[in-house]
């Protein structure tokens, strides 16, 4: 599943012949998002962020994929400095399902993983722009 800067979630099915190449995009509604999630046994975490994010005014969460070509992937977040540059703070990393809560900044990032990030709406966009170009 993809959280986009809008708010908007797809899930997206890949290819088992080309894990490239996306055969389907499904765009799912907040409910359906949080079906998705809860079935796939994604932590409870990310609906407290959403929920905080409803009760605190400017408060921003998302999940952000870190795509193969990020010049992140492979090394320490630490490297980012995301928190230094952005403001915003990574308080999760999702891979393969399970979740790496509050990583520090020695924890290796790998091409896939889901970045959870929390601040305002200028410094998560940020956080997605950095992760993807550096």
């Amino acid at each position: 599943m993809i959280s986009h800067r809008t708010g908007r979630r797809d899930l997206v099915i890949y290819s088992k012949d080309d894990p490239d190449r996306a055969c389907e995009v499904v765009k799912l509604n907040d409910e359906e998002a949080d079906a998705l999630v809860e079935l796939l046994g994604a932590p409870r975490i990310v609906a407290r962020l959403n929920q905080a994010h409803q009760e605190v005014e400017g408060l921003v969460s998302l999940q952000l994929p870190l795509p193969a070509g990020s010049p992140y992937v492979n090394r320490p977040m630490g490297d980012a400095r995301v928190r230094t540059r952005t403001n915003a703070s990574i308080v999760a990393i999702v891979r393969s399902g399970q979740v790496y809560a509050s990583p520090g900044p020695d924890f290796v990032l790998a091409a896939g993983d889901i970045v959870v990030v929390v601040g305002s709406a200028d410094s998560t966009s940020e956080v997605g722009d950095l992760l993807a170009e550096g």
